[in-house]
């Protein structure tokens, strides 16, 4: 439905994009992620019409968006801060892009009425913005962009203004609305979990680029990129060379077991990445894997995360596993995994 084909923006000496393609299926959840200052608002900013690319296309259904004002594209915008009027109440805030229309008040009411009972607020209607909890005006903010029923919609940021709990609860809700209106979203997010539990598909950028576009699970079992691999949810990156059979050598630990998604030659600079919930401890006594001593045990409810020192190795190996460990600080432990679930990349990619 939405192609962005070659966008490049420049500020001064600054390039913000460079050359960013794109393309966004009808109904599709797709988020934008990367980290603080990589792009990703000033692409959302582009499609929503606010900033003005030095080169490339955006198209929607085949229409050169970029060639329509803001006001004229079927597209809404849901900021990062809301953006609700105060002296409003939220049904009058809900309303006001269908008022400036000049719809008929009877189609005003019927879908401002529709689209509160889907976010759940017909029972606020009447109250104003300062009445409400973070999660209930991030709603009023989502109900105020769908109710225009926009081909598109960009959210930015949508849900960091909010605590833990609610950004849980607000995320699932997301989703259902998503599938029950019917609407592409796109979404910019530099927070992993969120973008992982929303999207359909994840371009990940860095540096003004998109460095990969996949699906949630792909992404994260499989990167394509050094940066990817350390960028996406916590990971044990071991630096070394490709050996035979997809291991990598490193200097200080010697042969480490993994499978490479592209053919590496023997001998060339290699990144060896495996996630914490992937590495398996056993006895000091084991044989096999890499010998270590636990330095903390952090509880986390579901799940215990361990960090074992490794002789030869920079940082402290992340082990995650279910539930409370047994395991206590300062026990010596051998760390192992399979090759199957470690991803062996070129390290200058």
């Amino acid at each position: 439905m939405l192609t962005i084909d070659g966008i490049t923006r420049r500020f001064g000496e600054v390039i913000a994009l460079d050359g960013v393609s794109l393309e966004i299926g009808q109904g599709e959840f797709f988020a934008l992620l990367g980290p603080s200052g990589c792009g990703k608002t000033t692409l959302l900013r582009i499609i929503a019409g606010f900033e003005t690319p030095d080169a490339g296309t955006v198209t929607l259904d085949g229409e050169d968006l970029l060639a329509k004002p803001p006001n004229r594209r079927p597209i809404s915008l849901m900021f990062q801060s809301y953006a609700l009027f105060p002296h409003m109440t939220v049904a009058k805030n809900v309303a006001y892009g269908l008022e400036r229309e000049r719809l008929p008040r009877r189609e005003i009411d019927q879908r401002v009425g529709e689209v509160l009972e889907t976010v759940g607020l017909s029972a606020h209607a009447g109250r104003r913005p300062a009445q409400l909890s973070g999660g209930q005006r991030q709603r009023v903010a989502l109900a105020r962009s769908i109710v225009k029923r926009p081909r598109l919609l960009l959210l930015d940021e949508p849900l960091s203004a909010l605590d833990k709990k609610v950004r849980a609860d607000m995320q699932l809700e997301l989703k259902r609305l998503q599938h029950e209106v019917g609407i592409t979203f796109v979404v910019v997010t530099h927070d992993q979990e969120e973008a992982m539990s929303l999207a359909d598909r994840i371009a990940v950028f860095d540096d003004g680029a998109v460095r990969q576009v996949d699906e949630p699970v792909a992404l994260y079992e499989r990167p394509g990129s050094s940066f990817v691999a350390d960028f996406v949810g916590a990971n044990n990156l071991f630096h070394g060379t490709s050996a035979g059979l997809g291991a990598l050598k490193s200097e200080g630990l010697g042969m480490l077991p993994g499978t490479p998604l592209t053919e590496l030659p023997d001998g060339v600079k290699a990144l060896l990445a495996v996630r914490p919930e992937k590495v398996r401890l056993a006895d000091e006594r084991a044989t096999g894997g890499l010998s270590g001593r636990v330095l903390d045990v952090s509880f986390y409810g579901g799940v215990s995360h361990i960090s074992v020192d490794v002789p030869g190795h920079v940082k402290p190996v992340l082990v995650a596993v279910q539930g409370a460990s047994a395991v206590r600080a300062g026990a010596g432990v051998k760390v192992r995994w399979e090759a199957g679930d470690a991803v062996v990349l070129a390290a200058d990619q």
